[in-house]
């Protein structure tokens, strides 16, 4: 899906996703990535869910977000808990939902100006 928004130059702005691909401003990801306005963590460890480590996490809090929004893929899934104590401890909120919805709403809030983290796994082929 192809999404148009314009917002402050420099920012990375999520332009399009689908399967096995996420488009940030011009250039195409084909693997996990970690996302900010103003800045790109490829690669990012994961490609699953299940696949998910504390060192992600970690990763992810030490860059400092309000919020982490969490893609799992095609379809949500949740992380082991256990697994999301950096973000905890940090006091990070996290929201987990489909690849897709974590996009569109990384670009909403980006463009609100929140600091947002997007950590996006591909969606993948439904079987």
């Amino acid at each position: 899906m192809k999404i148009h928004l314009e917002t402050g130059a420099g920012a990375k702005i999520i332009r399009a996703y689908g399967t096995g691909q996420i488009t940030v401003n011009d250039e195409v990801y084909v693997s996990s990535l970690v996302l900010m306005p103003d800045h790109i963590l490829h690669p990012w460890g994961p490609a699953r869910v299940s696949e998910l480590g504390i060192k992600d996490f970690m990763q992810i809090a030490a860059l400092q977000p309000e919020v982490v929004l969490l893609g799992t893929g095609a379809r949500l899934r949740f992380p082991d808990p256990a697994m999301t104590q950096p973000l905890m401890q940090a006091r990070i909120g996290m929201e987990v939902m489909d690849t897709a919805a974590a996009c569109r709403t990384y670009n909403i809030l980006m463009g609100e100006g929140r600091r947002v983290a997007a950590a996006l796994m591909m969606i993948e082929t439904e079987t």
